[in-house]
């Protein structure tokens, strides 16, 4: 009964928080626009029970998700998210990886400290972070005017309203949970390994690609999922930092239920997102189980 009851919870938060919107959002899909509030007719009466499931049925068409094929917008903003997403991912390692590195190596009086320098920017709201880089990227921003001051540049850059802010937001934000898990791997590394490489002749460079980037493998591939699904359908920081050409599925997703008003096509396209979603979130469960096997 205790082993039933401590999975019972989990299973019954997932249930009432993820599967029954799910379920929702779902059926919106499956509807039809309509001018009313709420904007849409639902093709799906529970109200009149099996009869009116039976003729939901029989009637069932996927007319919304079909439109989304049909209009060059929505496939152009997925492959736009998943390449945004992508190259922030690889920003974001080569940023943290070092930090990381510089902290696991650091003396152990003051790993907590940089640990805690790592996790400060989340006692601040997120959106004051991203509205404060609006105040530096900016064309009389902070950045510009530092570079006119040191001579660096003549005129101000353009940088905010474009893919690069976008850039800049999305690896300053996503920074710590790429630091963290690769940070975790790499505390636990075995000094001895590497000394061991050393005297059978290995230069420290050597060793750390043959020992050093295997062993924090794990670390890597976590930070990546864990930065990676959630930018794929990040909405503020493209709408405050990027400009009208970054097109981005959380933006899209925000016009059609906010200005358009379609509903049904707008849930179509939170349901494609999320069975998007499921991918790498199956991915990285398994690369979970896998290294919980192999630390067993």
């Amino acid at each position: 009964m205790r082993r039933f009851t401590l999975i019972a919870i989990p299973y019954a938060w997932l249930l009432a928080l993820f599967l029954v919107p799910f379920l929702i959002v779902f059926k919106i899909s499956l509807s039809d626009l309509a001018m009313a509030i709420p904007p849409y007719t639902p093709n799906l009466d529970l109200s009149t029970g099996w009869a009116g499931f039976k003729d939901f049925l029989s009637q069932l068409d996927f007319e919304n998700f079909i439109w989304l094929t049909q209009d060059d917008l929505y496939w152009k903003a997925y492959l736009s998210s998943a390449k945004i997403a992508a190259i922030s991912t690889i920003l974001t390692i080569i940023v943290g990886f070092p930090i990381a590195y510089g902290m696991a190596r650091a003396p152990e009086e003051w790993r907590a400290t940089l640990l805690m320098l790592v996790i400060l920017p989340f006692w601040t709201s997120f959106l004051i972070r991203v509205y404060s880089w609006m105040g530096i990227l900016s064309q009389e921003g902070y950045l510009n005017q530092f570079l006119m001051s040191i001579g660096v540049i003549s005129e101000p850059l353009i940088i905010l309203n474009t893919n690069i802010a976008v850039y800049i937001g999305i690896v300053y934000t996503y920074l710590p949970f790429m630091i963290l898990p690769i940070y975790a791997a790499l505390e636990k590394l075995d000094e001895s390994l590497l000394e061991a490489a050393e005297d059978l002749g290995c230069s420290r460079m050597s060793a750390f690609w043959l020992i050093t980037v295997p062993l924090s493998k794990q670390g890597v591939i976590a930070g990546s999922f864990l930065v990676f699904i959630p930018t794929l359908g990040e909405f503020v920081i493209p709408s405050l930092l990027g400009g009208s050409k970054t097109l981005m599925i959380g933006k899209v997703l925000w016009e059609e239920f906010f200005s358009n008003r379609d509903w049904p096509v707008a849930s179509a396209v939170a349901v494609v997102l999320l069975l998007i979603l499921i991918i790498p979130i199956i991915l990285f469960q398994r690369n979970e189980q896998k290294q919980r096997e192999a630390e067993g």
